[in-house]
């Protein structure tokens, strides 16, 4: 779009800036694998949000907070700190172009407290509604209705989870051959949220970069997967807009 064209609509639209990270994920799966998730995930759910509510999609953000993985290569990452200056930089910058309705949807781990902290932190000092959620918390009930949550970990690393994306998004980017691991837990299906967070020194390379059994992933779990994910956050970016 232009620069005309997004003005003309920036302050009756909701914007929606999807998060992304370049980083390790197994020996199967690309280092791109959480751009390319939540890129379609935000062009998918913003493509039917748009039959309800006026909606525009950034460009994904590429790199994110990924220091937990460097050990691995295949790794670009932005520090703490600098990561929060980023979103904080990006966010002023869409309410300096007009928007005043502004949704961080997020496709990594290591950027989830970080995106709803910038969330807070520029809606207090700045006019704008700003929301900041990861895909996998929004559509939590809807993956575990898909039993995506029975043997493995929930959405988990390079795992059963984000291997069956892969699989249905970009097939030709996943090596032929994948990981097994046995005796893999369920995740629990009440939360996301465990009742405190608990970091293990050197606990990626334990898990050797990632967390269940990715040769348990196929492209038709994959398909339900992404279903259930578009149309939750489609259904949530519509609730935003809404909202006030």
């Amino acid at each position: 779009m232009t620069r005309q064209e997004l003005r003309a609509i920036a302050g009756e639209t909701t914007v929606v800036l999807p998060l992304g990270a370049t980083e390790q994920h197994g020996p199967h799966l690309p280092a791109g694998t959480d751009f390319f998730t939540i890129d379609r995930v935000a062009q998918a759910a913003a493509e039917r949000a748009a039959a309800d509510v006026p909606i525009v999609v950034t460009p994904a953000l590429p790199f994110g907070s990924s220091d937990h993985h460097l050990t691995f290569g295949a790794t670009l990452s932005l520090r703490t700190e600098t990561y929060y200056r980023v979103l904080n930089d990006l966010l002023r910058s869409l309410v300096t172009d007009g928007f005043r309705r502004l949704f961080l949807l997020n496709g990594h781990g290591g950027n989830h407290e970080l995106a709803q902290l910038a969330a807070r932190d520029v809606a207090l000092e700045l006019p704008a509604r700003i929301a900041a959620a990861s895909y996998w918390t929004i559509a939590w009930d809807a993956l575990v209705e898909q039993r995506a949550h029975l043997g493995c970990r929930l959405p988990g690393h390079a795992g059963v989870f984000e291997t069956s994306m892969m699989l249905a998004l970009r097939p030709e980017l996943i090596a032929t051959e994948r990981p097994h691991r046995d005796n893999v837990s369920d995740t629990d299906s009440r939360s996301f949220y465990s009742p405190y967070r608990h970091e293990i020194h050197d606990f990626w390379k334990q898990i050797d970069g990632y967390s269940d059994s990715p040769d348990q992933g196929s492209e038709e779990k994959g398909r339900r997967y992404q279903e259930a994910v578009v149309s939750a956050v489609a259904r949530t970016l519509v609730e935003f807009a809404k909202a006030g």
